[in-house]
């Protein structure tokens, strides 16, 4: 299942959320991003950021069980938001 472009901005923003509410996870998302705290906030209704969030998380199975069990949402859920987001459909080498 890929969820639609609102579906996928509000995964994204829950996302987002956990990240700032998350006190040891926010400073390496910050500096992985290069992104300061007030950019943060301007930056979250940015499609291309929201991407890069899920991107983020996406790297860390702890990070998309973590979110995903605090938001009751299937692990799936991630990675079927990133695809609808720019930048998100998988590439086929065949």
């Amino acid at each position: 299942m890929v969820y639609g472009r609102e579906t996928a901005e509000t995964i994204a923003l829950q996302a987002l959320a956990w990240l700032a509410a998350n006190e040891d996870l926010l400073p390496t998302f910050m500096g992985a991003s290069g992104i300061g705290a007030d950019e943060l906030r301007q930056s979250a209704a940015d499609a291309d950021f929201l991407a890069s969030v899920l991107d983020f998380i996406l790297t860390d199975d702890a990070w998309v069980t973590g979110f995903c069990d605090a938001q009751r949402l299937p692990y799936a859920a991630v990675l079927q938001a990133r695809q609808s987001l720019p930048g998100g459909q998988q590439m086929h080498w065949t």
